[in-house]
């Protein structure tokens, strides 16, 4: 028997058999130290809540449907691994069972492992998003700005916890003049995901600037709610923009990817939000300064230019300008009726010649139509009945139509016979 349990045994007779805390934890750790069937345990399960610290070690959870333990797997062994582990893996690992006496729970340390599939969790994570990211719900073409100085920024997250106080707090260090609304909500559990998206339908009627959401970090498990498909579809569709902050630095979400940034952590979010009051006052210092350097610039540049007019020969002997005026004024004055005289000679002489032309027309008209006239005269002449009378013919009229063939009077009609001198009275016998 080892001396300190002898030891542990005396201090039980002495004192009636209590014993502190350290040596309950040391006497079950040397139990289980000492158990046969737990110096060598092959188990299988899935990852959780994986942390990889900075000196190599890792620490992680082992679970299955029922229930889980804590696992860590020291740098020595660590460093021979041909896998990547992640939340939601799920991997075969062999270690031995041992107490952490600080803390007094039970743990697995694990120098081998090896991969044994995905847990279901982390399938359901990348099947939607696959499928929000192939309907364009992390399109960084449609992710909304994040105003550089708001006024009223919205949380949601829940109302106690490291969370809150993170971001209050830095909000209030970097930018203390901006007005924040918290909306407590569930951020945890199988209620969590409708509590999220009652919140940000809650946030449309306060005219946010912009919107905060998350929590502190977890396991894959706690975190599920900003999984959810509810939630990425009620963050993509605010017209807010919205900042995600949900767990650790290593822990995504989908509600990440569909946000419109994402903050690593939730006083990282409070950080992005915000800007730090020291950095606009050196800003509003540097804009003062570019305009006091701007003005004095212009000022500096008009003084030159009003010395130049000051010292111009115009301003010095300003009659030399109006004699300058006068002259081009007499040269102008003299072109105007060099000009005029121009346009009337130019305009006299077309006027006399398309008079001339006028005339020539009229009497070319005159003519051409004289010669028709004659011409015409002459065919009328031809054609005159008259003068066939004259040569000695005449013309039979019966009712005053010219008779053409004997075949149109008869015995006893009047007819009118035109002579060159007159018309005489007939009848047919």
């Amino acid at each position: 028997m080892p001396p300190w349990i002898k030891y542990i045994m005396m201090v039980r007779q002495m004192n009636n058999n209590y014993i502190t805390v350290t040596q309950l934890n040391k006497y079950i750790k040397y139990k289980i130290d000492n158990d046969q069937n737990l110096m060598r345990i092959y188990l299988k399960g899935e990852i959780s809540n994986f942390k990889a610290h900075t000196r190599g070690h890792l620490y992680f959870t082992i679970k299955d449907e029922n229930t889980r333990i804590n696992a860590v797997m020291f740098s020595t062994y660590a460093s021979k691994l041909k896998i990547t582990p992640v939340d939601g893996m799920k991997v075969l690992v062999t270690g031995k069972i041992s107490v952490y006496e600080s803390t007094g729970s039970y743990q697995i340390y694990v120098d081998s492992m090896q991969e044994d599939g995905i847990g279901n969790l982390y399938v359901a994570f990348e099947e939607l998003k696959k499928k929000l990211e192939k309907e364009g719900l992390f399109d960084k073409s449609k992710k909304k700005q994040i105003p550089w100085i708001p006024k009223k920024i919205g949380i949601i997250t829940a109302p106690t916890g490291a969370a809150i106080k993170d971001i209050l707090s830095t909000l209030k260090r970097r930018w203390p003049i901006a007005e924040t609304i918290l909306f407590p909500c569930l951020v945890q559990g199988k209620d969590a995901a409708n509590d999220i998206v009652r919140n940000i339908e809650l946030t449309k009627k306060y005219d946010l600037d912009v919107l905060i959401i998350g929590r502190g970090g977890g396991s894959i498990e706690d975190l599920w709610c900003f999984n959810e498909e509810i939630v990425a579809r009620a963050i993509y569709d605010l017209d807010v923009p919205v900042i995600s902050a949900v767990g650790h630095e290593i822990d995504f979400t989908i509600s990440d990817f569909v946000a419109d940034l994402r903050a690593p952590t939730p006083t990282g979010a409070a950080e992005m939000a915000v800007p730090h009051i020291s950095d606009v006052l050196n800003y509003l210092n540097q804009l003062e300064i570019r305009i006091i350097n701007s003005v004095s610039s212009i000022i500096k540049v008009k003084k030159e230019e009003l010395n130049q007019l000051a010292n111009s020969y115009i301003l010095k002997n300003p009659l030399t300008m109006y004699q300058i005026k006068e002259e081009k004024f007499d040269n102008l004055f003299e072109r105007l009726i060099n000009n005029y005289k121009n346009i009337i000679k130019n305009n006299e002489n077309r006027l006399s010649f398309l008079i001339n032309n006028l005339q020539n027309n009229i009497v070319n008209n005159l003519n051409d139509k004289k010669n028709k006239y004659i011409h015409i005269i002459s065919k009328l002449e031809v054609l005159n009945p008259l003068l066939t009378i004259k040569r000695g013919y005449s013309i039979v009229k019966k009712e005053g139509k010219v008779v053409t063939s004997i075949k149109k009077i008869k015995k006893q009609d009047h007819v009118q016979v035109d002579f060159a001198d007159g018309t005489v009275d007939m009848e047919v016998l």
